[in-house]
Order: structure tokens, then sequence, then C-alpha cells
């Protein structure tokens, strides 16, 4: 996504609703000179993407994000990821970039995903070592 399009999604999961063009460009004017086909192209251009939908209302279109900002950084992350020709040496490498805070979040994120941890079975007591209770000892099949 290039930096345009980046500002205008950024204000599209922002406002989390559906948005029309007008609304983009003022808020866009507020930052930069913009010209409203330019904010229709690119949002035409996100649409043409799969990034926005868009509902027709009037003779003008109501844009809303498909997907969270949260999701467009996951697959960000997956694609570098799989360019990789290493992809254990780039995970090493991305670990070491992160703050405290940053690796405190990716604990909690592994935590989640994995979910609840059963305990592991209590270990085997010695004399029930061999016991199997679908052995023929227990069938009378001798």
């Amino acid at each position: 996504m290039g930096e345009l399009e980046d500002a205008v999604m950024t204000r599209v999961w922002k406002w989390n609703r559906p948005v029309t063009v007008r609304e983009v460009l003022e808020d866009l004017q507020r930052e930069r000179s913009i010209a409203y086909t330019t904010v229709m192209t690119v949002l035409d251009n996100l649409h043409q993407k799969g990034w926005v939908r868009r509902e027709a209302e009037g003779r003008a279109y109501r844009y809303e994000a498909v997907s969270t900002r949260a999701a467009y950084a996951a697959a960000l992350m997956n694609d570098a990821w799989a360019q990789s020709d290493n992809p254990a040496a780039a995970l090493v490498a991305f670990f070491g970039m992160m703050s405290e805070e940053q690796r405190r979040a990716l604990s909690d994120a592994v935590r989640i995903v994995q979910g609840p941890q059963t305990p592991p079975p209590p270990p085997a007591e010695a004399g029930s070592a061999g016991e199997n209770p679908g052995s023929a000892s227990g069938t009378g099949g001798r």
C-alpha cells in the first residue's frame, strides 16, 4: 500500500464506519493540498485491491474497510516472512529489533493463539509399568 493509500485507509480504519470521498478529502486537506478526484481514485484503487467495499448512496459511494488494520499488518509480516530464504533467521532478527513492550505483546499473543494449556499427565507409578487395560491378561484369552 502506498503512502496516500495508507493515509486514506488510516482514516477509514480510525472512523470504523462507511465514509464518503468528501469526508476523507476534508480530513486530508487539514494536512495537505489534495483534489477530490485524487481521493476518489485512491478509494477506487483500494476497492479494486479488496481493502474496502463500497455501497452506492445516491450518485456517490460510501466506503468501508474489509478488514482491520491489525489484519493488514499481519498480512504484511506474513508476506515479508514468506519471502525470506531463512524464515527462522528472519524471525530471530525481527525479535532482536523488538522493544521489551513488543516482546511482552508477542508473548501475550502466543499465549492467546495456543489457548489454555492442559497439564501433562502425571508420571506413571513404578508398579504400573507394563499394565495395559486392553491386554490379553484381563480377557481370559491365554
